[in-house]
């Protein structure tokens, strides 16, 4: 995984963005600089780009097939609705009262790539507040909690940083 500010996408995010449905629409979350949504942009999927702050993505402000929704979700209302997707790309981020409201944004058949840092991370430095970090295989529990097809799960401490990830697939 590469570091917070890094225009590369995640080696994570990478390896399963071609298991998105081909052209299905992409919701990078927390998007950053949209590193990840770039990924999915040149991979001809639509994407929307979804943060508090929107500068790090003003450039794809013309870009036909990137929608940029600058919104507080955290504290103000959910901005998209009953809007599904292909795909839900979410990394470095956490707000667990969300989750449920992410799994309803994902079409059924669609799929879930997730990373971000789980407890253990704050001897590294932030994300120090256990708020913002997974609990060991959380991840997991909440995907097998609705039902999704797990098509990969890791967790554990990488250089740096100790981190959890998945890919899964929501019913169809």
């Amino acid at each position: 995984m590469q570091p917070a500010g890094s225009t590369t996408p995640s080696a994570w995010v990478v390896r399963f963005a071609p298991l998105v449905t081909a052209g299905g629409s992409v919701l990078d979350l927390a998007c950053g600089g949209g590193r990840h949504g770039r990924l999915f942009l040149d991979r001809g999927h639509p994407v929307v780009f979804l943060d508090r702050t929107l500068a790090g993505v003003v450039d794809l402000k013309t870009n036909p097939a990137a929608e940029l929704i600058e919104a507080d979700i955290e504290t103000g209302p959910w901005p998209l609705g009953q809007r599904q997707f292909a795909a839900l790309v979410v990394t470095n981020y956490l707000w667990r009262p969300l989750m449920q409201r992410l799994i309803a944004a994902i079409a059924p058949g669609g799929m879930l790539i997730y990373e971000t840092f789980m407890q253990g991370n704050e001897r590294f430095g932030k994300p120090s507040n256990p708020d913002f970090l997974l609990m060991p295989h959380e991840l997991l529990d909440w995907c097998r909690e609705t039902a999704f097809d797990i098509r990969a799960f890791e967790q554990g401490e990488e250089a740096n940083a100790v981190r959890q990830r998945i890919c899964a697939v929501k019913p169809a």
